[in-house]
């Protein structure tokens, strides 16, 4: 057994309000609060709401705050290679996302934009996991043909919801598809899908419309560059043939097989796999694992086995050394490789 402060343990709940409503799902599966404005948790977080110093950090069932706990111990949480590559950030914030209501248009910059204009080390690249979802529900992701800077301001300053709306080429999804979003797309997902997100860790969105949500985009919704700035992030142009083929992947959610979700797009971001069965091992590393089945276990080569039931969320540290996930279903992310 390692004597190392970093050990895997269950995540509490970290749902918080945000401007749109949902959340009821969320409470239901993580045995948080719920909604009706709470449709974001969370999971894992080192990361901060955008402009604030605690809400978004989560808490480990001590109460202490996963960020400190890393601070005071980098190699027992990240391991040597992944802090000689990334230093002590994470590189990843998974959330789930429970709208009632439809998402608004909009987007985040990437890594350069990030760095020139914010004096941040990350963008936004994300991806969503569909883990629910209504007959015939859809996503937007991209324009359905170039559009000018100009266009796109102009339909902000007249806050011209459907105009934007109609601009986007829209996606049908289910339980079991995944849609990698790169930074600088633009996007919206429909009301009453269920997402497992993941991304680069930080809050950085750019919103385009936000009539109807309980935010004031014209003062909140460009990071506080306007929008003259804030719009060079936007990618202006549609994605081909073959970005839709490498963005798009599909797993069967109910299944009994084992997958990894993404395509090598999403490699230098994140990692995630769908877990099913008995036969999962993974190396020592950094994780977070979320446990949609009604029972299963964890087994790790330097720490003490955790049983496991629907709606876990499982924080897993470098020094627990290799995992064994027996009789699971769920979805292990982790920080790109080191």
């Amino acid at each position: 057994m390692s004597n190392s402060i970093a050990k895997p343990s269950k995540l509490p709940s970290n749902q918080f309000d945000h401007f749109y409503k949902g959340g009821d799902r969320i409470g239901q599966l993580r045995k948080g609060p719920g909604g009706p404005m709470r449709p974001e948790e969370w999971i894992g977080s080192t990361t901060t709401r955008f402009g604030q110093s605690l809400n978004g950090l989560s808490k480990v069932e001590g109460g202490q705050l996963l960020k400190d706990l890393i601070d005071q111990d980098p190699v027992s949480w990240l391991g040597e290679k992944h802090l000689k590559k990334y230093g002590s950030s994470t590189e990843i914030l998974v959330k789930l996302l429970d709208p009632d209501q439809r998402l608004p248009v909009h987007y985040h910059p990437d890594q350069k934009f990030a760095k020139e204009k914010l004096h941040l080390n990350h963008g936004k690249t994300e991806a969503w996991i569909i883990l629910e979802a209504p007959a015939g529900a859809k996503v937007g992701i991209g324009f359905k043909k170039e559009m000018k800077k100009s266009e796109i301001a102009e339909l902000v300053a007249s806050h011209d919801s459907q105009g934007l709306l109609d601009a986007l080429v829209f996606k049908e999804v289910k339980a079991g598809d995944a849609v990698f979003v790169p930074a600088g797309v633009v996007h919206a997902i429909e009301a009453g899908i269920f997402v497992l997100e993941l991304q680069e860790p930080t809050d950085l969105s750019i919103l385009l419309e936000w009539d109807g949500f309980a935010v004031d985009g014209d003062k909140d919704g460009h990071l506080d560059l306007g929008f003259d700035t804030a719009l060079d992030a936007l990618r202006l142009t549609p994605l081909s043939v073959n970005e839709e083929s490498e963005i798009l992947t599909k797993f069967e959610i109910k299944g009994k097989t084992s997958k990894k979700i993404f395509n090598q797009i999403a490699d230098p971001f994140f990692r995630a796999d769908f877990i099913a069965g008995d036969q999962n091992e993974f190396e020592a590393g950094f994780g977070i694992y979320l446990n949609l089945s009604s029972d299963g276990l964890i087994q790790f080569e330097n720490s003490d086995e955790i049983s496991l039931q629907r709606g876990d969320a499982v924080l897993i540290p470098y020094s627990a050394g290799a995992s064994r996930f027996k009789n699971c279903s769920g979805i292990l992310a982790r920080p790109p490789a080191a």
